[in-house]
This record gives structure tokens, sequence and C-alpha cells, in this order.
């Protein structure tokens, strides 16, 4: 297993182990709320009396998580957990404060690269940097160089030089504010496991979202000269196939694909009305044809709008036409580690504790790579 070098760095080599579960079970917890894909977790494990396999519950897996994190919390904050101090002053220990969200951004930049990358990757690069840092992606041209035809005795035809450019992006800031009780979570009545679940969801979903609309901003202002267009009004098979071909040739040879929403997907099929299709399908069991025309399918995750209840924030009336072997489009990258900031147990009149994580990102079109549109 992959684990980030901040997260080895703030745990140690031998501490690994409560990162580790949370990966299992952050891909547990996703294996419940999104069926469409497969999720990489332990299912069972040896009874110790029969040694039969038995199922381990999500229910199980959290309170074991919970416990190895109350576990790790205090090994951080160098706290004796077997000493005779009552519950309520360990909820007010300034260091367990601390070391309570030094956890959590752990747990966070643990599994979040990974994660944003199943949503996105297909058309996105992911760099980390550090705290202060920019990203500068250089930009090679394209163009190949003119052939010139020469007469016997010319010892040179017209020079050709190519320049590089450069795309330079600066992470922004964002914050997450929630309030979290630390007594309930130190006695086992709030779930820490599931806070951070929770947390990264949240900052996943943002991150996906404003990754995508770059991603699709820069698809709506694609060329569409008449002859050589890369974005088409009205989705046909003649009008994919072309864009196909030119965005593979465009790229250097590297095959395209067609991304899209299951709902967009849906309308790539054959332009013969003839055609029939099989129970058995790809098209019956998911929806969409996995390879159409010589080229791969590929489905985009659809993403809830939180803004508007019950709203998708991916457009469902686009077909976009990438080559993800050639260059990615867009360019992610993350500042630093996640930081967080607690207010004291007594802060607020209902003892209740505000913490704000921090996590710092920018993303921008940085490539010399061509890609295709198709609106339906």
């Amino acid at each position: 297993m992959r684990i980030p070098s901040n997260v080895l760095q703030f745990a140690g080599a031998d501490n690994t182990k409560v990162y580790e579960l949370f990966t299992d079970y952050w891909n547990h917890y996703q294996a419940q709320n999104d069926s469409s894909k497969k999720f990489d977790f332990v299912q069972y494990r040896n009874e110790e009396v029969t040694g039969k396999q038995v199922a381990i519950s999500f229910s199980e897996k959290e309170d074991a998580m919970n416990s190895a994190l109350r576990k790790e919390i205090m090994r951080v904050a160098g706290v004796d957990i077997a000493s005779g101090f009552p519950l309520e002053t360990w909820a007010s220990h300034p260091t367990i404060n601390w070391a309570t969200f030094a956890v959590v951004s752990a747990l966070i930049d643990m599994i979040l690269p990974d994660t944003i990358i199943q949503s996105i990757g297909a058309y996105t690069d992911v760099r980390s940097i550090g705290w202060g840092d920019s990203a500068a992606f250089d930009v090679s041209p394209r163009d190949l160089f003119v052939v010139s035809k020469a007469g016997r005795a010319k010892r040179m035809t017209e020079m050709k030089k190519q320049f590089k450019g450069q795309v330079v992006i600066l992470p922004e800031l964002r914050e997450l504010t929630v309030a979290v009780s630390l007594y309930r979570v130190l006695a086992g009545k709030e779930s820490l496991a599931e806070f951070v679940a929770k947390a990264v969801r949240s900052i996943e979903t943002q991150m996906t979202l404003d990754v995508y609309n770059v991603f699709n901003t820069a698809m709506a202002a694609l060329p569409v000269v008449s002859g050589a267009e890369l974005r088409f009004a009205g989705y046909s098979q003649e009008n994919l196939v072309k864009l196909g071909q030119r965005v593979t040739a465009f790229n250097g040879g590297a095959k395209a694909i067609v991304l899209g929403t299951q709902a967009a997907l849906q309308n790539v099929l054959p332009a013969d009305a003839n055609y029939r299709y099989e129970l058995e399908s790809d098209y019956v069991k998911i929806g969409y044809i996995r390879t159409a025309f010589g080229y791969d399918i590929m489905a985009l995750p659809q993403v809830a709008d939180w803004t508007t209840p019950f709203s998708m924030a991916l457009d469902d009336a686009k077909l976009y036409i990438v080559s993800p072997s050639s260059q990615k489009l867009v360019k992610l990258v993350l500042e630093g580690s996640t930081l967080s900031n607690t207010t004291g147990v007594y802060d607020n009149a209902n003892l209740t504790q505000s913490t704000t994580l921090f996590k710092s990102w920018g993303a921008a079109i940085a490539t010399n790579a061509v890609a295709g549109c198709i609106t339906l």
C-alpha cells in the first residue's frame, strides 16, 4: 500500500497500521455508497475457535477503527491511557485537542490523492507541492517541422525553431469548519472514523467540481471551423468517428477515448436503426456500450450538486473525446498537507468545539494535447 511521504513522516515507519486500516475502512464505506464501482477491502476474518471465515460487517469495522484512532491520538499526544485520570480530564487536555485533528489531517492526506484520481483521473494530472510553492508546467509545441523541397546545390532551407510555453498554477486555500464534541469522540459516542470519511467526501466533491468546471469550460471554447471542427452540436456516429480520428491524429497517434456521464453515453449508438441488443449485452447491463466504432468508452461518475436540491453537477448532454495516454488536459496541484485548527473545549457556551480543516489546491488547463466535444 502506497503511503504519502508526509503521512509516513507524521506516523513513523512503525506506526502506519491505523492509516492502512483507515484505507480499508474508507473503501468499505465507499462500497456501501457507490455500487457502480468495485472497491478493494477486507470482507472476511478467520474465527478464532473454528478457523472459519466470517463476514466483517461495516459497523464492526467502524468500532474497530474508532478504537484504533483513539489509541493513535493518545500515542501522538504522548498520553498514557493506562493512567487513572477520568475521561473529562483528557477531553480538556490541549495536547489531545491538537493530536486529534493532526491525526484527522493525516488520514485525509492518506486517501485523498487516490480518491480524487478515481473521479477525474481520465483528464487530470494530480501533483503535490510543498507549502508556499507554485507549480509551473512547460507546454511543448505539438506542431511538426515543415519539410521543404530543395535544389541540389542548396545548403539549407528556412530554419525552424520552436519555443515552449509555460503555465503557472497558484493554489488557493479552502476551509471546512465543523462542530465536534471531543468528549463524545473520546467516549466513543460519536464516530471519528465517520467524521473523517465525510470530511474526505466533502473535500473530494469540491475538488472534483473545481477540476470539472475548468475542463468543461475549456471544452466549450473549442473551435468549430468547418471541416476542422473539434466541437459538434448534435450527436451522430459520423461526428464521433471524425472527432476520434482528429484527436488521435493530432495527439501523435495516442488513441482517443469517449468520456461522459452514463446518461450521455447511452446515446452512443450505431447510425443503423436496425441493430438489436441482447439482455446480456453491455448496453443493458451497464447502460452504455464499452467500445464503439473502434474507440473505448468510459463513464464519468456523476456528482451531486449540493447547492441545489437533487441537481447533478456534471453535464449529461456532453460527450468528450480525449487521449489520456498523450497528456492530461487539466493539471491539479495540491499544496502541502491538510491543516486543522480547533477551538478550546470551553470556548463555546454549549461546550462544543469547532474545527476548521484547511486544504489548498489549484487547477488549470496546461497541455498541448487536443480534445473534442459533442453536445447532444
